[in-house]
């Protein structure tokens, strides 16, 4: 017994070739019908070509972003593959990075709210500080104010 995909596939075909010949060969009430069969049998191939595509949806070991959102998957040789890529730069990169200590110790007893020690030191400034109040107070007063 044949599959219901290859009966639609089949249906369809006939439907386009049916709707072709009626489409060509015959005058005006039966040229519409053609026309309309064409199209018929055309849904039917796109509806049996998605749901082939569906259904064929493979397990690919790796982050759920290598998996194309256009329907299609890797193969799990280009999955890993990519995932070993990923690793390797990912490392890389944070091999780059400069190393910046902001190691607190761990509280050795759970303390009293008013004895909690203050957090972590932030990673040192690296901006310039910003101008006193005398000077931002000089540049924005016009020539003719004074303090």
């Amino acid at each position: 017994m044949p599959s219901p995909r290859t009966v639609a596939v089949t249906v369809g075909t006939a439907c386009i070739v049916v709707g072709l010949i009626l489409f060509l060969t015959m005058w005006s009430p039966l040229l519409l019908a053609g026309f309309f069969l064409c199209v018929f049998g055309a849904v039917i191939l796109v509806y049996v070509f998605c749901q082939v595509i569906k259904s064929d949806q493979l397990t690919v070991p790796g982050h759920f972003l290598l998996h194309p959102r256009t329907g299609t998957r890797y193969t799990p040789h280009q999955a890993m593959a990519i995932q070993r890529r990923l690793d390797r730069i990912r490392r890389a990169a944070e091999e780059e990075q400069p190393q910046v200590s902001t190691v607190c110790p761990p509280p050795a007893l759970p303390q009293h709210p008013s004895q909690q020690s203050l957090p972590c030191t932030p990673p040192p400034w690296e901006m310039e500080p910003p101008p006193s109040y005398e000077t931002v107070m000089k540049g924005s007063q016009g020539p003719g104010q004074s303090l």
